[in-house]
């Protein structure tokens, strides 16, 4: 088991990091809070989660123990894997995931990309009477869902850019120049429009 990572930031990417521990880069899955704390070039630290999958180990990283738990707790769900929870937390800090979770809220939990209704009503129904354990308080916590009236592609992009360090006016521009994507295949994953609008702000 892994615990924790620290070391130097070699590499940011829209959903990884890479980081270096004395010549030695292992490259972590991150959720959005714990990519923004991340600086390129500079000393990191990532609570860390190993899991394996069809003989393929892969480390995930996390803010604190308490988002580390909630990515673990997430997993004990019937057919909630990896990249799922992670796209959860990447929406949800703890208290607002447990928020949603005590408050039964379905359209909350059905904003995050791959999970429909009965994903989410597996989360309701199994992790209930779990999320306490968390040990945070969701007293006045909502859910982080965007409240504006742009696209969730275009919110969760955007939203991805800055945590990066790009000005809301920079990742607004490279929004725009990634949506004929969308208009050509409405399915294209945020992943894949992450790295193409990190191309666009490359050039």
């Amino acid at each position: 088991m892994i615990a924790h990572l620290t070391g130097t930031v070699s590499a940011i990417r829209a959903t990884t990091a890479v980081i270096d521990l004395g010549g030695l880069g292992l490259e972590v899955q991150c959720t959005a809070r714990a990519l923004a704390g991340l600086r390129l070039g500079e000393r990191g630290h990532l609570e860390t989660s190993l899991q394996m999958r069809q003989e393929t180990f892969t480390l995930f990283g996390f803010v604190d123990p308490t988002e580390r738990e909630a990515f673990e707790m997430l997993l004990g769900v019937n057919a909630v894997g990896p990249k799922l929870a992670l796209a959860v937390l990447s929406l949800f800090d703890p208290p607002a995931f447990v928020a949603a979770i005590l408050a039964e809220d379905l359209a909350a939990l059905t904003r995050v990309p791959g999970v429909g209704k009965k994903s989410a009503e597996r989360m309701l129904v199994e992790l209930k009477d779990k999320v306490v354990r968390l040990g945070v308080d969701p007293v006045g916590h909502r859910p982080s869902v965007p409240a504006d009236e742009r696209p969730l592609w275009r919110q969760q992009v955007a939203g991805g850019l800055q945590g990066l360090g790009w000005s809301a006016k920079e990742a607004e521009l490279a929004c725009d120049a990634v949506e004929p994507l969308v208009v050509e295949d409405p399915s294209i994953g945020v992943a894949q429009l992450m790295r193409a609008a990190l191309q666009s702000l490359a050039k």
